[in-house]
């Protein structure tokens, strides 16, 4: 068996079943490697604060946290920031303008979570403007009236729409806007499409990358977990990548393997349980 030091995993469709929660299994097994020197890092398209509270059940593992796909990383046992990635304002200017050609308005991730807030919109119909993205019950969301290039620490600037109308606008932007930035497009979720634009070094993988070469680790002492778009370059690049039963094309095209079971049946549990010969 090859000797496999870290076990990266997405959230959304991998870790977390449907309701949101780690299974029974996948905490447990997920102990035991950690007990046996394994290191878990979690790389999740949401911001720390909500991918730390979903992680609650394993913060003994002290995960590693690679959120906002990556454009920031915390240490979960102590918020200690390891790096991060911003948008440069001008860009987000120019994308932003052109959005509202497209009658596109954005939810945008900044890194202001010592201040209390992790979203900024500008939206007052808030709730059917952004399909739910943005819930009356929230609290670390913050309403601003947007003056693009005076917004800063800007993580990612999310879009949610039919995937038509998103594909159309980012190929516009691609073609018309000069500059460094990484363009993911989430489909594997609930009602919506979700653009997201980055940093360049806004990804999973560059992200992970950076941390394995600060603590010496090959990409092929990594077992990877993911079932969307933006795990593609994870699971491409990973000793082991394992794509979840329920994952996209892309996805699932771009892996090692297939997970037997999906996010909903333990598939976590299940692979790694074999993997490291775990009963």
């Amino acid at each position: 068996m090859m000797d496999y030091k870290i076990i990266v995993l997405d959230l959304d469709g991998t870790l977390l079943n449907d309701e949101k929660i780690i299974s029974k299994k996948d905490e447990i097994i997920l102990k035991k490697l950690y007990s046996k020197g394994i290191q878990i890092v979690i790389a999740t398209g949401r911001n720390y604060y909500m991918a730390k509270k979903l992680t609650e059940r394993i913060k003994e593992t002290k995960p590693i946290i690679l959120a906002n796909n990556g454009a920031i990383s915390r240490l979960s046992y102590n918020d200690e920031l390891i790096e991060h990635s911003y948008l440069d304002s001008t860009i987000f200017s120019s994308i932003y303008e052109e959005g509202l050609k497209y009658n596109l308005n954005p939810v945008i991730h900044v890194d202001e979570y010592d201040n209390g807030f992790d979203m900024i919109f500008e939206n007052e119909d808030y709730e059917e403007a952004y399909l739910g993205y943005v819930k009356k019950e929230d609290r670390r969301v913050k309403y601003v009236k947007f003056k693009p290039k005076d917004i800063m620490n800007i993580l990612s600037v999310c879009y949610l729409a039919e995937f038509e109308v998103l594909d159309t606008f980012s190929n516009k932007v691609r073609k018309t806007i000069n500059g460094e930035y990484n363009v993911i497009c989430n489909r594997n979720i609930s009602n919506r499409a979700l653009l997201e634009f980055l940093h360049v070094n806004g990804c999973k993988w560059r992200a992970l990358k950076k941390y394995l070469d600060r603590i010496n680790v090959k990409p092929s002492e990594i077992i990877a977990f993911g079932d969307d778009n933006n795990d593609i370059e994870l699971l491409f690049n990973s000793g082991l990548g394992i794509a979840m039963k329920n994952g996209t094309e892309s996805c699932i095209k771009s892996s090692n393997m297939i997970s037997k079971y999906d996010n909903n049946n333990s598939a976590v549990s299940f692979e790694l349980s074999k993997i490291f010969n775990i009963n």
